[in-house]
């Protein structure tokens, strides 16, 4: 199990500029733009760790009841997914305000999480936080591939009160014009809906906890920085940080160093030929990738900021664009090839959430979950939406929806954002999935070895402790978990890092046992992922050790 991704080398990139950095990072996800049974229950009383998904609590008032979602009448889900509010609010108080984010909301049952709210917020930029509530982490699931809805039994909701929240405007239901052009406007109209949010729903004086993926790794600490610049624990009460496979510098360093050493570590799944190999090799080293990655991955990493590499694009022959010539190689050779989840072959499966990129595969007459009017009217959402799971918008191109700009704000890891929110709250945990090949975990390492926090740069020792998942009964084929050691991580002065060896780009979605031990660990329910104990919403003790029987049998 130790034999997870490293080398000896990381770097972060010490950006100079802020719109190029801003460019390369939202350039990171338009790569994807080809991009292309367990079947046994286990037999034991699984009653009590069931009830945590029948849920009330007494957020039905007169404010909110306009907002109330009938559980029992969700489009194609055939059970109730319980107690939640979903709608529009604005992101100001004023009465002229036109700008409005979607959220849907859903309170937990769980006695522990009377004090405290989570965020969940997907990436993009422009991309809809539905599609984590749909297939990672909400109380019903329906991902790639599947017949039909199912329970989560991993939904963080058994855990605590979960928002999700489609932001900034521009996405998905959101309503007005877009008008930001950086990450600081983004967090303020951000930290303007939520305060009209808990007041709406009574949620002052709680405890925030921001969670995402992906381009929320550039969300997350800045709308982290904004709640602490406003001082205010009545609505601003941030607690903790959790992102998993997110961009926080810059493209060069996050893909294109540390992309030779990822191919060379699953040789075995792409299958790439000798002579691809050797060349890529070759060019690893003339364009210093090879060196630069063998001397700044270290731990602890070389002091002082970490020098700039070139922009590989900066020449009409991008000889140094060695991530596009691995990916088209994979391509070729697996022409289903999952830019998130490596692991993936032929064929390609349907999302009810649609296509993310050009080139992904719709079937003929296939209709998109989000953009169904009965599913749309049952979530009080505007009907008649033309929902996408990404947005066609600029929404970093201000009032006039230029598609020329792009987010002008520096990778959090790259001004000191991220150094802020990790010295004011000591509890930031970072993570990803092995599996991605989007943002490789050790470019995730790389930007992290490249920082400074609470009186050392990067981690003094490499994240090498077992991550431990505790094994579990499974009453729902349709949504299960991997338990044991599934990967490493390690922790010092205030921030935690780990990775997941079987999980790809959507840790819930691949791994969902290890992100809800990711959730247990940020809301102080464990100590550390080293604990050896049962996830703290189970009752019982199971070891992994009773005898699993055919269905047949039970």
């Amino acid at each position: 199990m130790r034999s997870i991704l490293v080398s000896v080398g990381l770097i972060l990139f010490v950006a100079t500029k802020a719109v190029a950095e801003s460019k390369n990072a939202i350039d990171i996800f338009k790569r994807a733009d080809v991009m292309k049974p367990r079947t046994v229950e286990r037999n034991l009383d699984f009653t009590q760790h069931r009830t945590l998904n029948k849920r009330s609590s007494p957020y039905l008032t007169d404010a909110t009841q306009k907002f109330a979602v009938n559980g029992s009448a969700i489009p194609d889900v055939d059970f109730d997914v319980g107690e939640s509010y979903a709608g529009l609010l604005p992101i100001s108080s004023s009465p002229d305000e036109s700008r409005q984010l979607f959220f849907w909301f859903f309170p937990s049952a769980n006695p522990d999480a009377s004090d405290e709210l989570t965020i969940w917020f997907n990436g993009g930029p422009g991309c809809s936080s539905l599609s984590g509530l749909l297939n990672e982490n909400g109380p019903f699931q329906w991902q790639p591939g599947t017949f039909r809805p199912v329970q989560n039994p991993y939904t963080w909701v058994n855990l605590t009160n979960m928002l999700w929240v489609e932001q900034p405007v521009g996405v998905g239901y959101t309503q007005g014009v877009p008008n930001i052009t950086n990450e600081i406007e983004l967090s303020q109209e951000f930290a303007g809906f939520y305060k009209q949010f808990a007041t709406t729903f009574g949620l002052e004086n709680r405890k925030v906890y921001l969670t995402g993926e992906s381009y929320a790794g550039f969300y997350v600490p800045y709308i982290a920085d904004e709640f602490i610049k406003q001082n205010d624990d009545v609505y601003f009460n941030l607690a903790g940080v959790a992102i998993n496979d997110p961009i926080l510098g810059d493209s060069v360093l996050a893909q294109e160093v540390t992309v030779v050493p990822y191919l060379d570590y699953w040789a075995n799944v792409f299958n790439l030929n000798a002579s691809f190999t050797a060349a890529i090799h070759e060019r690893a080293d003339q364009c210093n990738y090879t060196s630069y990655y063998n001397t700044h991955l270290a731990f602890p990493p070389p002091p002082a900021p970490f020098p700039v590499l070139p922009d590989p694009f900066a020449s009409d022959e991008a000889t140094c664009d060695l991530f596009d010539a691995v990916y088209s190689a994979a391509l070729a050779v697996n022409p289903c090839f999952n830019i998130y989840h490596i692991l993936d072959t032929c064929p390609h499966l349907w999302a009810q959430l649609g296509i993310v990129n050009p080139g992904d595969y719709e079937p003929p007459g296939a209709q998109v979950y989000f953009n169904r009017s009965d599913v749309q009217a049952a979530i009080n959402a505007p009907v008649g939406t033309d929902w996408m799971q990404c947005t066609n918008k600029n929404v970093f191109g201000g009032a006039t929806n230029n598609k020329s700009l792009s987010d002008r704000s520096l990778g959090p890891a790259s001004d000191g954002t991220l150094t802020r929110v990790i010295e004011a709250i000591n509890n930031t945990i970072i993570g990803a999935g092995n599996l991605d090949f989007l943002l490789p975990t050790n470019g995730t390492l790389m930007a992290l070895q490249n920082i400074t926090w609470n009186g050392k740069q990067g981690f003094q020792e490499y994240p090498a402790k077992e991550f431990y998942t505790p094994y579990h009964p499974e009453y729902n084929g349709g949504a299960l978990a991997g338990a044991g050691y599934l990967g490493l991580w390690g922790s010092e002065r205030g921030l935690t890092f780990y990775q997941v060896q079987l999980a790809g780009h959507e840790l819930p979605e691949y791994s969902p046992g290890a992100a809800y031990r990711v959730v247990e660990l940020l809301l102080g329910r464990i100590k550390s992922f080293g604990d050896a104990g049962d996830f703290t919403t189970q009752t019982g003790n199971f070891t992994g050790t009773t005898p699993i029987y055919k269905p047949a049998e039970l």
